[in-house]
């Protein structure tokens, strides 16, 4: 018999909540841990750390501004150690309260490399020790690390990635970042904010690309206004280090040759799936592209082997995908109904100001999925508590289906996007309608209640604007 009933590989976000959703369902539950602490890269370098600066940024904001608001502020600076010392404390105290649930829910974990040894056998190898843990399954999530660009290596100190810029020893004057998408515009809006001179790089023709497009142009527009430089369709030839920082080249969306120079450069161009040296190839498992395919309960080719998180092929790399995910996985393990994930309805956010939030299909997918578009819009300069935060920017967007009024996105762009977010999260999980959602009542004032009045929009009822 064997001596785990699931041994997870890896402790970020999904495997952490599969873990404890293992113990809760009674499976004898082991995780192994590269690291000498839990939480994976969402809680040490993505996730929450980003937003923790993010936080730190949007109050900083409000000073510079709080003579509007009947404030008088002399002296404001910013203590960069303090603000890095209190992101550090905030990953320490969660990281802490992972061990803390661990123990609760009776999970075991160890500290090694582990990787897949074959059936119901993983291997563990720590400082060149080397043991084996037998479980009747074994959940891989290893997770992903920034990609570079060919020719351009991180070195940590000029030429950063999103863990290297964490550790920044003071705030940069001029700063490049190569690649528009979410974690390229957080750390181009927490750094501008802080009084960078920020560059944004994109190949794509638009910023964040992923989002529907009326998104992008609002996000450009917005940043733009605010001073920052926006290159699109641009794509970089070379960079070069000196003393002073970075000379990157590069052509721009008509092909002209341009330079740029600033002290750091930051690469933001995706992250990879870490599947390497992993135990992979013992096993029948698929793989595309380093991605692994999975079935609808997270399941390999390989009887017992389950994947999930930013390794899965065909899923977003986000943290709350993989706890899902995770769930789905250890559910299934313990012989309990489960529900598959549906790609649809995993919601996006992205924290850069203003904050993008935004699940299901973008009106051109869903234009291109065949479905008879209707779309309506509500401007947040029509909500009230908008207007008394002093940030009425922006928009939500619904996408519906014509005939019967089936919600099928929302993007959203403006105050607390990634808070309200959870009204459409809860409408397309549920298959909600227009009509659906125009007749719940939302409190007010509330920036939440401009969800009622986008809802409405798309059969021209709005009430405020």
């Amino acid at each position: 018999m064997s001596k785990y009933d699931v041994a997870i590989i890896g402790s970020g976000p999904g495997g952490y909540v599969a873990a404890i959703r293992a113990g809760e369902l009674g499976l004898k539950t082991v995780v192994v841990e590269k690291d000498p602490f839990l939480g994976g890269t969402c809680l040490h370098v993505g996730c929450i750390p980003t937003k923790v600066l993010l936080h730190h940024a949007e109050i900083y904001d409000h000073f510079k501004t709080a003579d509007e608001l009947g404030i008088e502020v002399t002296g404001l600076k910013i203590n960069w150690p303090n603000v890095l010392a209190r992101k550090d404390k905030i990953v320490k105290k969660h990281a802490k309260g992972i061990e803390f649930l661990f123990k609760k829910n009776k999970v075991e974990w160890v500290q090694g490399w582990g990787r897949y040894a074959g059936p119901g056998r993983v291997s563990v190898d720590k400082e060149g020790k080397k043991s084996e843990i037998e479980a009747s399954n074994v959940l891989l999530v290893s997770g992903s690390e920034a990609r570079a660009l060919p020719g351009i290596e991180p070195d940590h100190k000029t030429i950063l990635t999103n863990r290297s810029i964490l550790e920044l020893p003071e705030i940069p004057k001029t700063l490049i970042v190569v690649g528009a998408g979410a974690v390229g515009v957080e750390f181009a809006s927490i750094y501008h904010s802080f009084g960078t001179q920020v560059t944004l790089l994109e190949a794509l023709p638009r910023v964040v690309p992923v989002e529907d497009e009326e998104i992008s142009t609002e996000l450009d527009k917005t940043f733009r206004k605010k001073g920052i430089q926006i290159f699109t369709s641009s794509m970089v030839d070379s960079v070069k280090k000196d003393a002073k920082g970075v000379t990157v080249s590069f052509k721009d969306k008509e092909g002209k040759p341009q330079m740029l120079r600033a002290e750091k450069l930051l690469l933001a161009v995706g992250r990879k799936p870490m599947t390497e040296n992993c135990g992979l190839d013992k096993s029948e498992a698929k793989l595309d592209r380093g991605f692994v395919k999975v079935g609808p309960y997270m399941e390999t080719d390989e009887k017992g082997l389950y994947a999930i998180g930013d390794i899965v092929a065909g899923l977003p790399q986000l943290a709350h995908a993989a706890m899902m995910e995770g769930i789905i996985a250890v559910t299934h393990i313990a012989g309990k109904p489960a529900q598959p994930i549906v790609k649809t309805r995993i919601p996006n956010a992205t924290y850069c100001e203003p904050q993008i939030g935004s699940i299901g299909l973008t009106e051109k997918q869903a234009r291109d999925a065949g479905y008879a578009v209707k779309t309506g819009k509500f401007p947040f300069v029509g909500n009230s508590k908008a207007t008394i935060l002093g940030n009425h920017g922006g928009f939500i967007k619904v996408v519906s289906e014509e005939q019967f009024g089936e919600v099928l996105g929302v993007h959203i762009i403006g105050p607390l996007a990634t808070e309200i977010l959870a009204e459409a999260a809860a409408v397309l999980n549920l298959e909600g309608t227009i009509d659906d959602m125009m007749n719940m009542v939302h409190a007010h004032p509330t920036v939440w209640e401009g969800m009622g009045d986008a809802f409405a929009s798309v059969r021209g009822l709005q009430i405020n604007v």
